[in-house]
């Protein structure tokens, strides 16, 4: 999950959006716009390394109007998502897991732009926390996903978009769960309930129980507890935020932030937020604050709990300057300073 750093100066550069291409470069090759009771064209991207894909073969040939990709790894997307846009397919299915969506998104960013296709996830993956969000069950097929596209619900979201400050403005990532200071330390738990077999919110359950043991036994110096240095500024004017006095005033113990609704395994660190981008922080809090921690992660909101190091913030965009590594759907980002906003509106097929 958490294995490698990723590296900004991978990402692909100099591709045009999708929307110059069709302006001003090829044509589709598949033809006209898409007749009422034709089939859609679709793309498919599939990750054979993903958790529910190992040891099974994927069905090539079920239809003309299905364009299928195995990209043997992240470098290869690009190319593939490329030749998606230029057939126009009218749905982009990813076939993975939040890791897999994770990198179609950041690949895809300089293709499509803000002109994506309608978009389907097969969870396959250890974490499928995006498809808890838009309600797709488990075992989700690919030709459920097609028939969905004329029959299902729909469903816009907007991910995460992450730039280092200071960098180049094609440098972005998009995703939708961010996590760093006990977070991070959590990935590695995360890891650990993977070997013994947990996966999706079981997973999400066996580290959220490991970190609060860390956290009710352990001295502030361990790494649940300590959390990483950091400073974050909110919205376009980059305000400084809001810290309780307990603990550390550099350090935040614990500091996520999602696009995402619904988080699995029932857990509500946002509170009674919901839409666009949010964060939770917490302080370096004390053992006292556990009840109102435990009630917090429920989705109950009790009176002062500021004051006692808990923050639930809407914001637009935010700054962030951290000098540990962070999370980004299950891959370690490095040190440094970043801005994060939200990326282009998207529209996810669901049952």
């Amino acid at each position: 999950m958490a294995s490698r750093i990723f590296q900004f100066s991978s990402l692909p550069k100099g591709t045009a959006p999708a929307l110059d291409r069709v302006e001003g470069g090829p044509a589709r090759e598949s033809g006209p716009e898409r007749n009422i009771g034709e089939a859609p064209r679709v793309g498919v991207i599939y990750n054979p390394r993903s958790h529910g894909n190992k040891g099974a073969d994927f069905d090539c040939g079920m239809s003309p109007q299905v364009f299928i990709a195995k990209p043997g790894d992240r470098a290869q997307l690009p190319e593939a998502l490329a030749k998606f846009a230029r057939q126009g397919i009218d749905l982009l299915v990813i076939n993975g897991g939040d890791g897999t969506v994770r990198d179609v998104l950041t690949s895809g960013a300089a293709i499509f732009g803000d002109k994506w296709p309608a978009l389907a996830v097969l969870p396959k993956g250890k974490t499928n926390a995006l498809t808890v969000d838009l309600g797709v069950p488990k075992g989700w097929s690919l030709q459920e996903a097609i028939d969905a596209f004329d029959e299902g619900s729909r469903v816009q979201r907007r991910p995460i978009e992450i730039t280092p400050i200071g960098g180049s403005p094609d440098a972005r990532a998009l995703g939708f769960f961010l996590g760093a200071g006990a977070f991070t330390t959590a990935t590695t738990a995360g890891q650990k309930a993977h070997k013994i077999g947990a996966f999706n919110s079981m997973a999400v359950a066996v580290a959220t129980l490991m970190g609060v043991s860390q956290w009710l036994f352990a001295s502030r110096e361990n790494a649940w507890r300590r959390g990483s240095k950091m400073s974050i500024g909110l919205g376009v004017k980059d305000v400084p935020m809001v810290h309780s006095g307990v603990g550390d005033p550099e350090f935040r113990q614990l500091l996520l932030a999602s696009t995402l609704e619904k988080v699995p395994a029932g857990l509500k660190p946002f509170g009674k937020l919901r839409e666009g981008l949010k964060l939770a922080a917490t302080d370096q809090i004390s053992r006292k604050s556990a009840f109102t921690l435990f009630k917090m992660i429920r989705g109950q909101t009790p009176e002062g709990i500021r004051e006692k190091g808990f923050h639930q913030i809407a914001t637009p965009q935010f700054s962030l300057r951290i000098e540990e590594s962070f999370i980004l759907d299950g891959e370690a980002f490095p040190p440094g300073e970043y801005r994060i906003g939200q990326g282009p509106e998207l529209e996810f097929v669901a049952p």
